[in-house]
Order: structure tokens, then sequence, then C-alpha cells
């Protein structure tokens, strides 16, 4: 019985494996996205993109916390969900200084004019 594998001896190898499958999930995802943000433009470092829910009532699964636990599949129909935006800008979002991100084209990533409050 002591030849039997556990999660403690493979504990480091499996959280790596993790890292790394959220990872390459994350720069499938913003790939997928466009590549920068849809509001704008920023395309620099992946790790300051961020995607915001156009409607939290259609909200199934964050992808930052654990969202990039599931399959790629069920990952793009939530990301559908989203835009793309750059850190900034998704506080701005949240802090009403920008609105109505609907109008921002996510496929292209191209910003439109911004409506500021």
């Amino acid at each position: 019985m002591s030849d039997k594998r556990t999660y403690a001896d493979r504990a480091e190898y499996l959280k790596k494996a993790v890292a790394d499958r959220r990872r390459k999930l994350k720069e499938m995802i913003v790939d997928y996205k466009g590549g920068k943000c849809a509001i704008c433009g920023y395309d620099r470092y992946i790790g300051a993109f961020d995607l915001h829910h156009k409607d939290n009532k259609q909200k199934e699964f964050g992808l930052s916390f654990r969202g990039l636990t599931r399959s790629w599949e069920k990952i793009k129909k939530e990301a559908d969900k989203c835009i793309l935006v750059c850190a900034n800008c998704h506080r701005e979002i949240h802090g009403k200084y920008i609105q109505d991100q609907e109008e921002f084209d996510d496929k292209n990533s191209k910003p439109r004019k911004n409506k500021i409050i």
C-alpha cells in the first residue's frame, strides 16, 4: 500500500500544472477577444487585461477567480458576454467614469466615442 500516489507526493507538480493551464488560457482568451482594450486600445502586458461582463444578469461564472479551470468552450461562451478591457478602463467603468461600454466593438477591439459622466 505504500506505493500508492498521493496529492502530497505530487502537490508541487499539480500546482504548477494548474498555474500553467490558467496562464495559457488567459493568453488564449486575450487573443480570442482581439488582444487589446476595447476602450483605449492598450495592448502591452497580458496581466493588465480584465474581462468585463456587459450584463451581470447573464453572467454564469467569473472568468478571473475559478473561471479558468473550465473547458475552453465554456470559457469562450462566457467571454462572448464580455468586453476585453485594461485594468484602468475596467476601474473607470465600475467607478462610473465610463458608461455605455456596449458601444465598444469587442470583436475588433476598436474604441468608439467614450461617454464620460
